[in-house]
């Protein structure tokens, strides 16, 4: 990060290096204790050849570490992660493959794992509820910037990582507790959509709405733009669109749903219904 750092690093392992020299035959190091030790020697020869006389081409250095870190990923077998494009057909949320997760011992590793585990879960949550797969996008961005905020410390501790990582880990439960979340309140997977929809908007304009009329709402708006998208081209059928805004408009005051008038509403019914039909199975 700094040449201030590089050449404390530098020394340090050099000094590192002789005093093993004269002890090494003790019977006192462990085998963990001998691959640290090796661990920063290869360290410093990385850096002293990157940087004294004629370096190798960063680029290839870099490709280099990136395939290193992607096999060691991959020998913890959780490699469905690391294939780009690459549909996962395993259930990332088992207590199986979770526990694959936390066998990983090095604790950036671990993060990586798990911020790209969280990213394609969500990813896939999009498709069927927009709305709060963005709230869960921006609760783990902020978790990552404090991360690499917190990277540029060199007192950045273990400890301090395998917090990231728990953090992490919980989110991703909280992901699958949410996504499970609609089979406790008699209504489907799409319905929990448009019901989280009717909660975000009550709760930003901050106005109180009955539990068991936005649960009805909900399956009714469902209901309404299932009929009025039935047809492929609907998305870009700008008659289509205005007769599913009129429907909603008119379910919407039956039911004194906003007691204000805002467009949000609309607006993100109208976003999750394309992103609804663009998704369906």
């Amino acid at each position: 990060m700094t040449q201030e750092l590089e050449l404390r690093f530098m020394a340090s392992a050099r000094k590192m290096k002789k005093a093993f020299n004269l002890c090494s035959s003790s019977e006192r190091f462990t085998d963990e204790d001998i691959e640290k030790v090796h661990f920063y020697q290869a360290v410093r020869s990385v850096l002293f050849k990157m940087t004294k006389g004629e370096a190798p081409d960063t680029t290839q250095m870099n490709l280099k570490v990136r395939r290193l870190l992607e096999d060691a990923l991959q020998s913890e077998g959780i490699e469905e992660l690391f294939e780009t494009g690459k549909h996962i057909d395993v259930d990332i949320f088992s207590d199986e493959y979770m526990a694959r997760i936390e066998k990983i011992s090095m604790p950036n590793t671990k993060i990586k794992a798990l911020q790209r585990l969280l990213s394609y879960a969500i990813e896939e949550f999009r498709k069927v509820n927009k709305i709060k797969s963005i709230e869960f996008s921006e609760r783990m961005r902020s978790v990552v910037e404090a991360y690499n905020n917190r990277r540029k410390d060199e007192a950045f501790a273990n400890e301090v990582l395998n917090e990231v990582a728990d953090q992490l880990a919980d989110l991703l439960h909280e992901l699958k507790s949410e996504r499970n979340s609609f089979q406790d309140m008699g209504i489907d997977y799409e319905e929990k959509a448009f019901y989280d929809i009717l909660s975000v908007v009550a709760k930003k304009y901050k106005f109180e709405y009955p539990e068991d009329k936005m649960l009805a709402l909900a399956r009714e708006i469902k209901a309404v733009v299932e009929d009025k998208s039935k047809y492929t081209d609907w998305a870009t059928r700008e008659d289509i669109k205005a007769e599913l805004q009129v429907d909603l408009i008119i379910l919407l005051e039956k039911y004194g749903y906003p007691p204000v008038t805002v467009d949000d509403v609309y607006k993100e019914v109208l976003e999750q219904a394309e992103n609804f039909k663009k998704y369906a199975r």
